[in-house]
C-alpha cells in the first residue's frame, strides 16, 4: 500500500515538475520582452510625469494627493501612448500598404507623358 502511495506521489511530482519547466519556457520570452520594452517605457512615462509632481509639491499639496495626481498623470500618459501605438500599428499594417499599392498602380498606369494630355501649340488641339 505504501509503495503504491509513494509511486503515485512520485508520478504526480514528476508531472508537476514538467509543467513548471514548460511554463518557465513559455513565460521566459514574455518576461524578456517586458523587460526590454516595458522598463524603458515606464522610464519615459515617469520622466513625463515628474514635472507634474514637482509643480504639485511647489503648491504645497499633501504628499498623498501629489502621489495620487502623479499616478493619475502616469496612467493617462500610458493610456495615450497605448492608444497611439494601436493607431500606429493600424497605420503601418493597413494604411501604408494600401497607400503604397495605390502609388505603385498610379505610377504604372499614368502613361508615357505623366498622365497629362499635351496640346499642340500650332493647332490648339490635343496631340494624340
Amino acid at each position: 500500500m505504501w509503495s503504491l502511495i509513494k509511486w503515485l506521489v512520485m508520478r504526480l511530482s514528476i508531472v508537476r515538475w514538467i509543467f513548471k519547466l514548460l511554463g518557465l519556457a513559455a513565460f521566459l520570452p514574455i518576461a524578456l520582452l517586458l523587460k526590454a520594452f516595458g522598463l524603458p517605457l515606464l522610464i519615459v512615462l515617469a520622466v513625463l510625469a515628474l514635472p507634474v509632481l514637482f509643480v504639485l509639491f511647489l503648491f504645497g499639496l499633501p504628499i498623498f494627493l501629489v502621489l495620487l495626481a502623479g499616478g493619475l498623470a502616469l496612467g493617462v500618459l500610458f493610456a495615450v501612448l497605448a492608444f497611439g501605438l494601436v493607431a500606429l500599428k493600424i497605420a503601418i499594417f493597413v494604411v501604408l500598404p494600401i497607400w503604397l499599392v495605390w502609388k505603385l498602380l498610379s505610377w504604372i498606369f499614368r502613361g508615357r507623358n505623366g498622365g497629362v494630355a499635351r496640346q499642340d501649340p500650332a493647332t490648339g488641339a490635343d496631340a494624340a
